[in-house]
């Protein structure tokens, strides 16, 4: 079900839901100037925190786990893969994390993959992941539930 909210000072809001596999999955995405919040959990919890921006010597986005485990990573590659920088592409779509690297005092992993598509998004975004199962299949079927909506709401993100 999708629901959301106005435009009201430059912040768009939008909930919606799907059935991954066994498992209700709840999303909220707000959108702001000039990023991206986006919620993901079956219950309401705020366990991890992380955020994904461009840098300017990498076509791929930077990530930094900022809330939680640091070595839980599925908020901070779920957030690298929905960004994009540049003309380049970054999803890792089934191809994964394939490095880390170290930034100025970042924490993040590297991805690429195919080019740039309309379900990525085009700033800052802060992922909250917040379900047990991190299976990469499982977290594909979730990326793959947001660029959906993505696709299908565009002014909501």
């Amino acid at each position: 079900a999708a629901g959301g909210g106005g435009a009201a000072g430059g912040i768009a809001l939008h909930d919606f839901s799907g059935q991954l596999g066994e498992q209700r999955v709840h999303f909220h995405a707000m959108r702001l100037r000039d990023s991206l919040f986006l919620w993901v959990g079956a219950a309401p919890a705020l366990a991890s925190l992380a955020v994904a921006m461009c840098s300017p010597r990498d076509s791929s986005p930077v990530a930094a786990s900022l809330l939680g485990d640091p070595s839980d990573t599925a908020s901070s590659c779920l957030a690298q893969r929905l960004g994009r920088c540049g003309r380049g592409g970054c999803a890792a779509g089934r191809e994964g994390v394939r490095g880390s690297r170290l930034r100025s005092g970042t924490r993040g992993s590297g991805t690429r993959g195919s080019g740039p598509g309309p379900s990525k998004t085009k700033k800052q975004i802060f992922v909250s992941y917040n379900l047990q199962n991190t299976d990469s299949n499982f977290t594909l079927l979730i990326e793959n539930r947001i660029k959906e909506e993505m696709t299908a709401f565009p002014e909501k993100f």
